[in-house]
């Protein structure tokens, strides 16, 4: 866990800079267009690329394991651990295998979220990351928020 020095930590807080890598947030962006970018009327189910893709026989699921493939590297530039990186690949790896299951494949593809799981575990990982950063800018945050309330009253 990275540790930050008090004048460190002031610094980034001052600068109003801090906020999540860009590998994070592209990762973010990418999963929601892969498994929900459309909700499905009447149903309410979420559908992405990777659904509607997906639906085309061999060279739909390639493509989307492709897509899928370029969060683990995200993630993987962001210097997460091995193993974490390993459970993307098998999430990722588990989504393509079914996607070659006919019918069966396509529904289960509707539930089974690999992206935005595989997302999940980079957001966790950067948040226990910067926990004391983080931390510190919501305490600023709230600081800020209670004097805007004073200076109304």
């Amino acid at each position: 866990m990275k540790e930050h020095s008090p004048q460190t930590l002031a610094n980034s807080l001052e600068d109003n800079h801090f906020r999540a890598p860009d590998a994070l947030l592209k990762a973010q962006q990418l999963a929601n267009l892969l498994d929900t970018a459309v909700k499905v009327p009447f149903i309410g189910i979420s559908v992405g690329l990777d659904f509607l893709v997906g639906l085309i026989p061999v060279i739909g699921d390639t493509t989307m394991l492709i897509a899928s493939l370029r969060i683990v590297q995200l993630g993987r530039s962001l210097g997460l651990p091995a193993p974490l990186q390993k459970t993307m690949l098998r999430n990722t790896i588990i989504d393509f295998g079914l996607g070659f299951v006919p019918l069966v494949g396509d529904l289960v593809d509707l539930f089974y979220k690999a992206n935005l799981k595989n997302v999940r575990i980079m957001e966790r990982w950067w948040i226990e990351q910067n926990k004391q950063q983080l931390d510190a800018r919501a305490q600023q945050k709230l600081l800020e928020w209670e004097q805007q309330q004073d200076s109304v009253k």
